[in-house]
C-alpha cells in the first residue's frame, strides 16, 4: 500500500544521520520511517527535497494577528498563511487585541477561528484583566482550556505583588509560564525609540535601556521567591541578558527570547526605515547586537521569536512620535537567521532548529511540535533550502501589511515546502489550497 507521503533526498539537521540524504516517510499525519534516499516505498504524493534541509516546522512565540478588533491589519488567515509561506507550524498569539484575550470563552471563541488554518495557531491570555494591572485573569479556568503563555505583552505588569502573585500562580500549573514585556511603564512614558544619540537627532524622546534592565532583574528576584516560570519577551539589552545568564546560571526557571530584528538591526536604521523602524522594545546600539548574537549562539539566549506585528498603512503613514509600534516578520524568519548566522559560518544548523523549533515549543508547552524527524513523531516539518537566494517584496508577503523592515533586502535561504500534521500546506514555495492572503 502507497505511503501517504515521502519527503524525498533532503538532509536532516538534528539527527545522528550525520547529514547524509535520507527520504522521510509519513503515514497519518506522522513519521512512519526515515530511510536512505531511494528506500521510501511509494507514495501518493512526493515532496522534493534534494538539496535542502528536513527539519522539524518552525515554531514562533510571539505573533500579533491581530484577532480580534485589528483585522485591517492582520487576522487570523493571513497571519497564519505567511506562517505557513516561513515553515512555522505553530505560532503562540499575543492577548493585546480588542477585546483582550482574558477569558475562557475568548481563548475558545479565537481558537475556533484559527481552525483548519495552515498554522497550528496557538494563544497565549493576559496576565491581568482587561491588561489593565490591576487584577489577575483566571490561570487555572484559562489553562483547562489549553492556555500555557500568560502575558500582558503590549504592556508590562508593572505592580510588584500582582507579578509575585502571578509567577506563583505558575507553580502549580505545570507547563504554564508568565511572559513579560519587559519595559518600566514609567521610564518609556512618551518614548519613541531608543534613548540616545539618534533620539536626540530626530527630536523625539528616547526609551531607556534601563527601563528593560530593571524588570527583569526585578522579575527574576521574583521568580527566584516563588519558583515560578519566568520568560523574557523580546529582550533588547546586553545587561538584561546578562542578568538572564546569571538566574540560569544559579538554576532559576528563566528563559529569554530575541527576534531577528535586535539581532540585526540598530537604532541607526530608524533614520533609514522610518516609522517601520519603530518597535517596543526599540532596537538598540550595535553592542546590544553584536552581545545578542553571540548569546543566541551560545546557548545563554534560548530562542527567537518574531514579535509578529503588522499595522495598516494608516498607522504607520503617520509621524515616529504617533505612528504604531511593530514590524512584520513571520514570513521572514527563519530567512533572516540563516542569511545573517547560519550561512556566514556563526551558527550551526543544528543550533537554528533549536533556537527557531525546538526550544520555543517548549518554552510554551507545544508537545506536537519542535520534535527530531524521527520515527512516531507528528509530521509537522520544514523543507529549508539553504541556498536559495531571494529579495524581499513587501507586496508578495502574506501578511495584509506591509510593515517590514526587510523590503528590499536579499536573503539567503528559503522554506520550500511545509508540513503541518502531515499534509502539505507549501508545497513549491507556493500555498496549498486557498490560504493565500484574502
Amino acid at each position: 500500500m502507497a505511503a501517504d507521503l515521502v519527503i524525498s533526498g533532503g538532509r536532516l539537521a538534528d539527527s545522528a544521520h550525520g547529514g547524509e540524504r535520507v527520504d522521510v516517510v509519513v503515514e497519518d499525519g506522522r513519521i512512519s520511517a526515515v530511510v536512505p534516499v531511494g528506500e521510501a516505498p511509494q507514495a501518493r504524493r512526493t515532496l522534493d527535497a534534494s538539496d535542502a534541509w528536513v527539519m522539524p516546522g518552525f515554531v514562533d512565540i510571539q505573533v500579533h494577528f491581530r484577532t480580534p478588533g485589528g483585522t485591517d491589519s492582520e487576522d487570523i488567515a493571513s497571519g497564519a498563511a505567511g506562517a505557513a509561506m516561513g515553515g512555522v507550524t505553530a505560532c503562540v498569539m499575543m492577548p493585546n487585541t480588542n477585546p483582550p484575550i482574558d477569558t475562557p470563552g475568548m481563548v475558545q471563541d479565537v481558537l475556533a477561528m484559527a481552525t483548519g488554518a495552515p498554522c497550528d495557531v496557538r494563544t497565549s491570555a493576559a496576565i491581568t484583566v482587561g491588561r489593565a494591572g490591576e487584577r489577575l485573569t483566571d490561570f487555572a479556568a484559562l489553562y483547562d482550556t489549553g492556555v500555557r503563555v500568560f502575558t500582558d505583552d503590549g504592556d508590562c505588569v508593572a505592580d510588584d505583588a500582582l507579578m509575585e502573585a502571578a509567577l506563583a500562580a505558575t507553580v502549580s500549573l505545570p507547563g504554564a509560564v508568565v511572559s513579560q514585556h519587559a519595559e518600566d511603564p514609567e521610564m518609556v512614558a512618551g518614548g519613541v525609540i531608543n534613548a540616545g544619540a539618534v533620539a536626540e537627532r530626530m527630536g523625539v524622546q528616547g526609551r531607556p535601556a534601563l527601563a528593560e534592565i530593571s524588570v527583569v532583574q526585578r522579575d527574576i528576584g521574583l521568580a527566584r521567591g516563588t519558583g515560578g516560570r519566568y520568560h523574557v519577551l523580546h529582550l533588547s539589552t546586553a545587561e538584561a541578558m546578562e542578568q538572564v545568564a546569571q538566574a540560569k546560571r544559579e538554576g532559576f526557571a528563566v528563559s529569554a527570547e530575541v527576534t531577528p530584528q535586535h539581532l540585526v538591526l540598530t537604532e541607526d536604521d530608524v533614520e533609514r526605515l522610518g516609522t517601520t523602524g519603530k518597535m517596543n522594545p526599540p532596537l538598540r546600539l550595535r553592542s546590544d547586537v553584536e552581545a545578542l548574537r553571540r548569546a543566541i549562539v551560545d546557548g545563554t539566549l534560548d530562542a527567537v521569536a518574531t514579535d509578529h506585528a503588522p499595522h495598516h498603512a494608516s498607522l504607520k503613514d503617520t509621524s515616529l512620535r504617533d505612528a504604531a509600534p511593530g514590524m512584520t516578520g513571520v514570513e521572514t524568519m527563519a530567512s533572516v537567521i540563516w542569511s545573517e548566522l547560519v550561512a556566514t559560518g556563526a551558527m550551526s544548523p543544528a543550533r537554528f532548529v533549536e533556537v527557531v523549533s525546538a526550544a520555543p515549543a517548549r518554552i510554551a508547552g507545544i508537545a506536537e511540535h519542535g520534535h527530531r524527524v524521527d520515527v512516531g513523531r507528528p509530521a509537522n516539518l520544514a523543507v529549508f533550502d539553504p541556498a536559495q537566494r531571494w529579495t524581499v517584496r513587501a507586496d508578495e508577503l502574506q501578511s495584509r501589511s506591509r510593515n517590514t523592515p526587510w523590503a528590499g533586502r536579499e536573503l539567503t535561504g528559503k522554506v520550500r515546502h511545509t508540513v503541518l500534521a502531515g499534509r502539505p500546506v507549501v508545497s513549491g514555495g507556493e500555498l496549498c489550497g486557498s490560504a493565500a492572503r484574502g
